[in-house]
């Protein structure tokens, strides 16, 4: 093993399609606020930087490979951290609008969901009532009744479609059955190791949140994929440090970021993304590991470099 795969690569998720506007001031909308917020993760010891893009007057989530063409720009010049790009988009959108980015941007690293689930977000509107936009309310309470669809011709569909780019994907696998479909495309020879699998925790509609559904998670990558992996964790809201505490402890990699956790403890935001990378480094480094640089985390994951991509 070299040196570089016994580190921890840190990925910050800077907006996602989860939270919307009203419910934090400090949730960056505006490419400039995107850009600014990446950047301080960056600085605070991120090497991979998970972006969405939004529609800068209203915040709904936008998937056009033109909104996304600005943030990668400007990223690129002023830091190398590596540039993931999301193909969840938004529940709302068909894989043909969600992989576009990709497709055309020609990412290191982009994000593929292992399958369709239910993706409860409703009840925040327990939480939340006022909202400045007439999308907002709307598109929470439409989850009830939403599957995020991701079927296998979906992942097929986004797995031929990116082959000749080069670009990696962060499989995020939000229950036990994600982790058997990306097996499932091992064994077709769609994708090549090393698999950078992303378990997802505490989302409704996936596996919880508990201790043991993290080794459980662990485990079952463990049997099925062996040393061809590498395992990364993200907690969604309150759990967030916690599980990230548990995976980096049993040599796992760590995502935080206002995509997954809007909260820095009982009722206090956070404010910025920044911040959360800061604390999760603080927990890494606290156990007696090191932080992945960027060029570290190509090399642990196996990626083309930031000179191959299409922006």
């Amino acid at each position: 093993m070299s040196q570089s795969a016994s580190k921890v690569i840190i990925t910050c998720a800077v907006t996602g399609s989860i939270h919307t506007p009203s419910m934090s001031p400090h949730l960056p909308v505006t490419p400039e606020e995107i850009v600014s917020s990446a950047l301080g993760a960056a600085e605070a010891g991120a090497a991979v930087l998970h972006l969405h893009a939004r529609d800068p007057q209203t915040g709904r989530p936008d998937q056009r490979p033109e909104a996304f063409r600005p943030l990668v720009q400007v990223l690129k010049q002023r830091t190398d951290a590596v540039l993931n790009l999301t193909s969840g988009g938004a529940p709302t959108m068909t894989i043909e609008e969600r992989i576009r980015p990709s497709t055309e941007l020609k990412p290191e690293l982009a994000s593929l969901n292992m399958g369709s689930m239910n993706f409860g977000l409703y009840p925040m509107l327990e939480r939340f009532r006022d909202f400045r936009h007439d999308w907002e309310e709307p598109y929470l309470a439409g989850s009830r009744d939403l599957i995020f669809r991701n079927t296998f011709a979906d992942i097929e569909y986004a797995l031929k479609t990116c082959a000749g780019n080069g670009t990696r994907f962060e499989f995020e696998c939000y229950d036990i059955g994600h982790l058997y479909n990306l097996a499932h495309f091992a064994d077709r020879g769609l994708v090549e190791p090393p698999f950078f699998v992303q378990s997802v925790f505490g989302i409704l509609g996936g596996i919880g949140n508990h201790p043991e559904d993290v080794q459980h998670m662990r485990r079952t990558a463990d049997r099925l994929f062996g040393g061809d992996y590498r395992w990364s964790v993200l907690g969604a809201g309150r759990n967030q440090m916690r599980i990230a505490a548990l995976a980096a402890a049993q040599g796992g990699n760590v995502r935080v970021g206002l995509e997954d956790n809007l909260w820095a403890g009982k009722g206090r935001l956070s404010v910025s993304n920044a911040e959360q990378v800061a604390t999760v480094r603080r927990i890494v480094e606290g156990l007696g590991l090191q932080v992945a640089s960027p060029d570290e985390a190509r090399e642990i994951l196996a990626l083309k470099g930031a000179d191959r991509t299409g922006f």
